[in-house]
């Protein structure tokens, strides 16, 4: 009987409220997951060739990290009061600002990614007959991956977390449940939609962490054979005689 009445006393923990208004928290989740993952893609198709022009013309590489550090900065109620005009009160209008929030973070880390490719590496692909494009396809991405991903997670998070501030143009996913929330002083889905989006985060990087183990197993392989190396070398010094 409480817990039917928990929506009547406004509980912050609520059962009733998870039951009568899951379709409701279904739509704002899969929302969120929708506006998230558009941004990040769409991020990532960009930050790659404004990287690879930085790397091929290091002239472009200050002006290019400049240019994103500063869209960075940007307010997100400027940022949408800028993009208003170009997208009115839509989807595009939230996603193409996360999309600039994300660009300061993919760039960074591609273009640290594609400087870290061993030039022996490249030397050894070009000897045997490697064009631009199948070098950059086949050795300089995979190599550049570990990076790559790094930033694709951390733009991740971050991006699960700013797609709430889209509620003001109503299109925050669980964001603008939590506005509902607020302006009405709804506790319950407040907390619920809050928690919604911690969870999101923490499964998003986790997948996105369990792809990265996946892609690059050479990485274990190294630090296996450095921790190996690093217990041989700390037992070998304790046996040493004094």
């Amino acid at each position: 009987m409480a817990e039917q009445n928990c929506l009547v006393t406004n509980d912050w923990i609520c059962g009733e409220y998870l039951r009568s208004r899951s379709q409701e928290l279904f739509d704002a989740t899969l929302e969120h997951v929708g506006i998230t993952v558009a941004s990040v893609a769409i991020g990532v198709a960009v930050a790659l060739p404004l990287a690879l022009l930085a790397r091929r013309f290091r002239f472009l590489a200050g002006p290019i990290l400049g240019v994103t550090t500063v869209l960075y900065s940007v307010p997100s109620l400027a940022m949408f009061s800028l993009l208003l005009p170009f997208f009115g009160l839509s989807v595009s209008l939230v996603v193409t600002g996360l999309v600039l929030y994300s660009l300061t973070v993919l760039v960074r880390n591609i273009l640290a990614g594609l400087q870290a490719v061993p030039e022996e590496a490249r030397d050894a692909a070009k000897g045997m007959g490697y064009g631009p494009l199948r070098l950059l396809w086949e050795v300089e991405l995979p190599l550049a991956l570990p990076a790559l991903l790094a930033g694709v997670r951390i733009t991740t998070v971050s991006t699960v977390a700013l797609t709430t501030v889209g509620a003001i143009v109503d299109y925050g996913g669980l964001g603008t449940l939590i506005l509902d929330g607020l302006d009405t002083t709804f506790k319950a889905q407040v907390l619920t939609a809050s928690v919604l989006c911690v969870l999101l985060a923490v499964t998003a990087d986790l997948l996105l962490l369990g792809l990265q183990r996946l892609l690059t197993p050479w990485t274990r392989a190294h630090r296996t054979r450095t921790s190996r190396a690093s217990r041989k070398a700390a037992v070998t010094k304790v046996a040493e005689p004094a």
